[in-house]
């Protein structure tokens, strides 16, 4: 059983999945504030913070949410969670993060190149053997053996073909 002391340690759900005391105060300016005119905020938005976290380390679904007092009501977590994807929130909080990390190894904030993957560029250009390559028969080609010899009988190719009865071969 989770003593006390235990708990303090790894967080209230499993090993280390509740943010530290630092690791809040890097991201609480980068959350916004409720804006003037609406009702002052009664969500705690570090508990909010650790409820989204864990739908994503979890992959559990928003109604599996572990109930208050742990975590508060799931509808509660999903409406923040979806005002935060409009508002950018999370992109934001991502860059400042990076940049952040970067600047402590003691690179620049920003990188000075890039890797571009050739398969999720698309192009409509068709590379130099897809260009050379003959296109291939139709199956109706295919079924005619270039060795028989077509029928070449004196009815036009203008003209229909009609129905006879079979009688004996014709010979052209």
């Amino acid at each position: 059983m989770w003593m006390p002391k235990e708990r303090r340690l790894v967080g209230d759900y499993g090993a280390g999945q509740a943010l530290s005391d630092d690791q809040y105060r890097l991201t609480e300016p980068l959350i916004p504030s409720a804006k003037p005119g609406e009702r002052p905020r009664s969500t705690d938005l570090r508990w909010l913070l650790n409820a989204l976290f864990y739908v994503v380390r979890t992959g559990c679904q928003w109604r599996h949410l572990p109930p208050p007092p742990a975590f508060p009501p799931w509808p509660t977590v999903y409406r923040y969670f979806r005002a935060f994807l409009e508002a950018d929130v999370w992109e934001t909080l991502r860059h400042h993060l990076v940049v952040m990390l970067r600047e402590q190894e003691g690179r620049y904030p920003t990188p000075s190149a890039a890797i571009l993957d050739t398969q999720t560029v698309k192009t409509t250009e068709k590379g130099v053997r897809e260009a050379s390559t003959r296109p291939r028969r139709s199956r109706a080609t295919n079924a005619i053996s270039p060795s028989t010899p077509r029928a070449s009988c004196s009815a036009s190719s203008s003209t229909p073909p009609t129905f006879r009865m079979p009688t004996a071969p014709e010979r052209c």
